[in-house]
């Protein structure tokens, strides 16, 4: 594939590189510490890793429909998208960056195109430092009155650290093949034995962990078809009236939460949650089409409840 934009990508298949450009207007993105500025990792190298010129991140500024916002964009493909100490710093930075402009014609949004695994096992004191800043300035900039807004449908999905991102952000867009959880499919089964979570599974895992489950669950703000100008109709869709970083919203964020464990917590996979729900079909819910899941009014509720 090439690198011009286009709307009509597959988000799931596309390089970072591709979903900001058919993402954003044309030719208005303006990248910071972009590849030829050559800010690599410093510790790969002592593991034989080859670096990235832009350490898995690209980060910067553009317009989406006209309006100025700021991009990071994790590649997947490297690394598993995970965090390390420079790809860290420059989402840190570019949040920073966007609390400062609050206000005085800064950017209205940040868009966060999330694709990772989590922590860098090579940089595992530095990733965690790294995500622990990124939600510390998330939250800064959602108090400055900056939308931080999360799109999950890459090919890591948004695990472990990037798991906890996610659910700072403002807003939550997410595609069919996007999943996102603290932790892993690996890691549970790691943890836990295969009996309790067999990470093989892939429609295990994307049942437990995918985007119409969290969709359902109120675990994301839209759901959206898979495809760069959905992720961009999401994406304008949210920037506008995010909700306050306020006790609040913390207080109704931890009621839902707290209702959502009463009504399912004894279910042990989606179907079981779905057939509670009254939800129709519920064993096929992970297999009709988009247009079809998209019609359930169980979703249209959660959609409704969430704004």
């Amino acid at each position: 594939m090439n690198d011009m934009p286009s709307h009509d990508l597959d988000w799931y298949e596309a390089s970072a590189r591709q979903r900001v450009n058919g993402l954003l207007d044309a030719d208005s993105f303006v990248e910071f510490i972009g590849p030829t500025e050559r800010a690599v990792s410093p510790h790969l190298a002592q593991f034989g890793l080859t670096g990235a010129f832009d350490d898995g991140l690209i980060a910067g500024r553009g317009r989406l429909a006209g309006q100025a916002v700021f991009v990071a964009a994790q590649e997947g493909r490297f690394l598993g998208g995970a965090f390390g100490e420079v790809h860290g710093a420059k989402l840190v930075g570019l949040l920073r960056a966007a609390r400062e402009g609050a206000g005085r014609g800064g950017p209205k949004a940040v868009l966060l195109l999330l694709d990772t695994g989590g922590v860098r096992l090579q940089e595992a004191n530095a990733g965690e430092l790294a995500i622990s800043e990124a939600i510390h300035a998330i939250i800064e900039a959602r108090m400055a009155g900056v939308a931080v807004v999360a799109l999950i449908g890459g090919r890591a999905g948004a695990f472990g650290g990037g798991g906890i991102v996610t659910a700072c952000c403002s807003r939550i867009a997410i595609s069919r093949h996007g999943r996102t959880s603290v932790s892993g499919p690996e890691v549970i089964e790691t943890n836990k034995g295969v009996e309790e979570f067999d990470s093989k599974d892939r429609a295990l895992v994307w049942r437990i962990t995918g985007g119409r489950t969290r969709a359902l669950l109120g675990g994301a703000d839209l759901y959206v078809e898979g495809h760069v100008g959905g992720f961009r109709q999401a994406a304008l869709s949210l920037i506008g009236n995010p909700p306050t970083f306020s006790l609040e919203t913390l207080a109704a964020e931890q009621k839902r939460l707290a209702d959502r464990l009463e009504r399912f917590g004894d279910c042990r996979d989606a179907p079981e949650i779905w057939r509670k729900a009254g939800l129709p079909d519920p064993d096929r819910i992970s297999e009709i089409e988009d247009a079809t899941f998209l019609a359930i009014p169980q979703l249209q509720a959660v959609r409704h409840d969430a704004r």
